[in-house]
This record gives structure tokens, sequence and C-alpha cells, in this order.
């Protein structure tokens, strides 16, 4: 049985339930983009952050490791094994960290845990003359040893969602996954192969997002995600597609994808960004389908880009005993808790505000709330103001960590957040509990007075697994 972690190679691996009592992590890797005046002569960078409290570097970022290309725009990233894997001589040894702008495709060795040190580059570019793809988002390893990759457009920027294969022992680009082309677009997936099933979910074309938010582009044009795909695991093809949201309004643009980890279950959630609401998706008399569960109202405002503001769902994340759902407002700010031991009717534990747009110190003036009496108070921890609304979360295995950071992506970070980009971030940690969060106030990692400058970091991981990119078959 593992013991390092939650991950096999061919050998028995731990039950999610079972992952939850191996060992504290103590270190982070964290995702790290430049400040404006660096964007474009110099690369963003992985972050290997001292997360052990009884060490003198409690907090602290201990090594970088620079990526290619200023033009990488470093965002989501995954291991090339995890629990799903049964390939005897493959073990969780590479981060594989895509840039999402320059589709170059980064194989870190984190053999030395605190040193990571870069092990292959495979060139973006390659890759999109071979299959015209780009911007490259969610990493999963698969049973088979391989690595999957999920894309978000064509060469032109068009939106295009497809999966590429690497190779899970040279690395190298194998071929789409998805068989014929798919008239879809594409962000995140996740797979269980006990239901023979796999969830894919659409941001949008790159030509639009990439450019900061447009509402026109949510409505008019409709070239902002709006369904939730249902492909045949073993086939490679769709089965069924849901159309989320209002057929009449604005597009939904579903975002995370969430399993439940328990591999004998058949159901799991969505976040949806734009429109607020979290959805359920379950198979039922044999068909899956999905239905929403919770919903966040809006905040009717003044002094803003609309009359009303979307609590703009980012990230969302299930505990490894499947009993709690977190998930971040980036734009309202705050982070929520939610008791899903009934998974029909999620249940509301408690939410912290961060820094988002509706604190009292933005301007912005809240008209009518169907939720608070009166507007936030912006976060400060240890003397630093949170200058954006919560983005990425991690969990840790044990359910009592979680781990926020702020930065979205580069141009949405410039239109909603331009002191974020202007001071940088840092990571918070939240005490997590059966009765609620609060702020941890002894942990903050300071991003903002970096070598580099002010540094915004995006996704976390953990070396030995975590709860958004192990997956149980």
């Amino acid at each position: 049985m593992s013991s390092g972690g939650c991950c096999g190679n061919g050998d028995q691996v731990l039950s999610p339930l079972q992952s939850m009592s191996l060992p504290r992590e103590k270190i982070l890797y964290v995702l790290c983009l430049q400040p404006e005046n660096n964007e474009h002569n110099k690369p963003g960078y992985l972050a290997t952050v001292d997360a052990d409290p009884e060490s003198k570097d409690y907090g602290k970022v201990i090594h970088r490791l620079y990526s290619s290309d200023p033009r990488d725009e470093l965002h989501h990233f995954g291991w090339n094994s995890c629990v799903s894997c049964r390939h005897p001589s493959i073990t969780r040894r590479f981060l594989i960290i895509p840039g999402l702008q320059s589709g170059n495709i980064h194989i870190v060795d984190v053999a030395t845990a605190n040193a990571p040190r870069l092990h292959k580059v495979i060139d973006g570019a390659q890759i999109a003359q071979r299959f015209d793809i780009q911007y490259p988002h969610t990493v999963h390893c698969l049973p088979s040893g391989e690595i999957m990759i999920s894309y978000m457009g064509d060469q032109q920027g068009k939106g295009k969602g497809a999966f590429l294969l690497l190779d899970g022992e040279t690395f190298e680009p194998k071929g789409l996954w998805n068989k014929n082309s798919q008239d879809i677009m594409g962000y995140d997936f996740w797979y269980q192969p006990r239901h023979n099933i796999m969830v894919s979910s659409e941001f949008g074309y790159p030509q639009s997002f990439m450019k900061g938010f447009n509402m026109e582009d949510a409505t008019t044009n409709q070239i902002l995600g709006h369904s939730l795909h249902f492909w045949d695991w073993n086939k490679h093809t769709i089965i069924k597609s849901m159309r989320l949201g209002d057929a009449n309004g604005p597009t939904a643009i579903p975002l995370e994808v969430r399993f439940l980890h328990n591999p004998d279950a058949s159901e799991g959630f969505v976040g949806v960004a734009l429109e607020s609401v979290v959805y359920r998706f379950f198979r039922q008399d044999g068909e899956w389908t999905c239905e929403p569960v919770i919903k966040i109202p809006p905040k009717f405002v003044d002094n803003w880009a609309l009359p009303f503001m979307p609590g703009l769902i980012s990230d969302i994340l299930i505990s490894l005993d499947d009993r709690f759902l977190y998930f971040a407002n980036w734009l309202h700010g705050d982070v929520r808790q939610y008791d899903i031991s009934d998974t029909k009717h999620p249940k509301f534990v408690s939410s912290v505000f961060l820094g988002g747009l509706i604190c009292k110190d933005t301007g912005v003036k809240v008209t009518k709330d169907q939720e608070l009496d009166t507007q936030p108070e912006r976060l400060v921890v240890k003397g630093h103001p949170i200058w954006s609304g919560p983005n990425m979360l991690q969990l840790s295995r044990d359910g009592k960590r979680l781990y926020v950071t702020c930065s979205l992506l580069t141009p949405w970070d410039k239109q909603f957040y331009p002191e974020l980009v202007k001071k940088g971030s840092g990571i918070i940690m939240l005490n997590c509990s059966p009765q609620g969060m609060t702020v941890d106030p002894e942990f903050y990692v300071d991003l903002s007075s970096e070598p580099d400058g002010a540094i915004r970091g995006h996704e976390v991981r953990y070396p030995g697994g975590d709860c958004s990119s192990d997956i149980w078959v």
C-alpha cells in the first residue's frame, strides 16, 4: 500500500477516505505571473512554498523555476500520474505545466521536492500546427499511464474543444483522444471509467476571453461557453450536450467540473461562472442530466460597469470524504462552504469575504442585496490588504486547510482588479471544520515583494496529490 501519497504505480492505492490520514502537506507548488512591466519580456514561474509550520521558512517562497517563454501565461497544471494510473513503471514524479497562451508544455521533475527542475519543453507551435489546437488548460493522468490535456481553441482563436494525449514515458504528443471533429468549446474535464463517462465544460472563444470579459460576446455573439458535454469514455464521442442557464439570456460559462471522489458515485458538480450557479450532474434511469442546486443572487449596484454584479463562480472543490463543497465568488469576493451530504440539497455552512468588488472601499455602492445587510470590509492578513476576490482553491487532504489565490487571467485581472496587477497578491489559508471557515492569521505567502516585483499566484498543488488532480477509478 502506498505510504508517501495517494498515488500508486500498479500497487494497491489508498481510498479517498484513507488518503485523508496521510501526513500534512509541507510544500506548495503555485504558478506565478509576472507584473505588468515584465509580462512581455520575462516568463512566469513555478514557486515552491514552505508550508511546514515547524520550519523557519514557513509561508515563504523557497525556490523559483521559470518557464520557457514570456508568452506562456501559466494557468493550470497537473501530474503525470495519480491514483488512476496503473502503469507498472510510471510514478508521480513530473508536473505537467502548459502555457495557456504559448501552448508550450513544460515537464517539470520534482524528484527533489523543494527544488523542481525543468525536464523537457514541448513546443506549442508544433502542437498547434500538427493538430490545429491552441490554449491548453486542464491536465489529468489516465489509467493507461498517458496524460490528457484539454484545449480551448484553434490556431485562429476560435472555440475548439479537444483533448491531447501525451505518452506517459516520453511525454511526446500521441494524438487527439476525441474521435472526429466536435463543434464544441472547451475548458475543464473529469472522467470516471467505472461509469463509462467523461464530462467536459466550456469557457468560450479564446479570441474573446483572452482580451477580457465582453458582455456582448456573452449575449449577442454567443461565443462564450454555455454547455456541459457528456462523453462515452470508451468510444471517445459525445453522447449528450446540455445547455445551461437561460436560453434567452447571457451564456452561462460552465467552468470547473468535479465528480464525487467515491468511484461508485455517478454524480458531481460544475461551477457556472456568469450565471453564478452550481449544478449537480448525475445519471438517472441510464441517462446523464443536471440540475441547479446552489444559486448565488446578483448584487444590484451603482458605479460599476453593469447595474448588477454576478458572483462569478471561478473554482470549486470537493473534500475527499465527499462531505463538503467549496467555491469562490471572484467578483463578490467570498469563499463558500456547503455540506453536500445530501447532494440534491447542499446546505450552506459558512462564507469568508476576502477582497471583492463590493468591499466598502471600492467605490461600488450595493443598492440591493438578497444576502447581506452591509458591504463587507476588505480582508487584511499580516498587514497585507487583499486586492482581489478569491479565484483558485486547494484543500488539504485532511480537509482542514483551504489555500486561496486571487489571479484569474491576466486580461481579466487588469479589467476587474487593476490594484491586484499593480500591487500583487499572496496565498491565504482558511481553517476549515464542519462548523465553518476562518482566516488563519499566521499564514500568508506574500507574492507582492518577489525578486521580479508584484507577482500574482494562480493554481496550487502539493507533492503526493490533492482533491482536484486525483481521480479514483
